[in-house]
């Protein structure tokens, strides 16, 4: 089953979004050139959230400027019409949501209850698409909630298929505190594909608390997934899960692809470098297994 698979690289993004010290806007318009320049397909640049919930994004107006025709094409994150209608002054063309697939979580990351979100997100995606944008969602939460425990799979695929169904072309499915194993993993994509929605449409999010974000990244490839987001470095949590540690390192992904014969584009050593230099800003090494093994000594 080699066949090519794509990298979302959310590094940038939800990489930075919970770092504590501030990151210059020019590193970051640097880290996202860089980034693409390794042979990233597919970079998201930032969120346009109210600078009281996410400090560390509040310059994405002018990073978005800093990276001028290029950045029109990269995907961005809109919590709301008010996200999207900055990104339409932008003249950006890829936008994303993000939904919860439990209450509590839609509560806490979002101010509105599990059905409460699609009446937000419904104005939002509308717009977006009468304009020519794509739109893609994530699903927070698939496999666990650190104040609800499991979450029940038909409860997944039900947030899930009123995303889609609200118009979103690709549904990222994101496990949030990192606590899915291999079999869940093919558990819920099974379920996705009894309900109607193919490997085709959805995209997986992986993050390593218990060590399982590369084995669940192949359990997912395994079963036909071929959009695959990750961070470089490992960087990344999430500001309202405190137990949330990084995501999928995208230097592992790309080391297991390779040793699988499947093409992912990327540069691995000029994205090692990349990480490692960010790592320099950041203060602290990367987490990524692949980042300590290649960098330079």
């Amino acid at each position: 089953m080699p066949d090519d698979v794509t990298i979302y690289e959310v590094g940038a993004r939800d990489g930075l979004q919970n770092e504590k010290g501030i990151v210059p806007v020019q590193a970051k318009a640097e880290f996202i050139t860089r980034l693409l320049a390794a042979g990233l397909p597919v970079v998201e640049a930032t969120s346009f959230v109210h600078p009281q919930w996410v400090p560390q994004l509040a310059d994405a107006g002018e990073l978005m400027a800093m990276l001028g025709e290029e950045g029109r094409h990269l995907p961005v994150l809109v919590p709301n019409e008010r996200g999207l209608d900055r990104a339409l002054e932008l003249g950006l063309r890829h936008i994303a949501i993000f939904g919860s697939a439990t209450e509590t979580f839609a509560q806490k990351n979002l101010n509105r209850s599990l059905d409460e979100q699609f009446a937000m997100f419904a104005p939002t995606v509308t717009r977006a698409r009468a304009a020519g944008l794509d739109v893609r969602a994530y699903v927070s939460m698939c496999f666990g909630d650190p104040w609800e425990g499991a979450v029940p799979v038909e409860q997944v695929v039900s947030v899930g298929r009123r995303l889609v169904d609200l118009g979103a072309s690709q549904l990222s499915l994101g496990d949030t505190v990192g606590v899915g194993t291999a079999g869940q993993v093919s558990g819920l994509l099974d379920a996705f594909n009894a309900a109607g929605l193919p490997d085709e449409v959805l995209a997986v999010h992986f993050h390593d608390t218990y060590g399982q974000a590369l084995a669940n990244a192949y359990a997912a490839w395994q079963h036909g997934i071929r959009t695959f987001d990750a961070s470089a470095g490992g960087l990344g949590g999430c500001p309202y899960a405190k137990s949330a540690t990084g995501n999928l390192a995208t230097e592992d992904l790309v080391w297991m692809f390779r040793g699988l014969g499947v093409e992912t584009g990327v540069d691995l050593d000029a994205l090692v470098a990349t990480s490692t230099w960010m790592a320099g800003i950041l203060g602290r090494p990367s987490p990524s297994r692949v980042v300590t093994a290649l960098a330079p000594r």
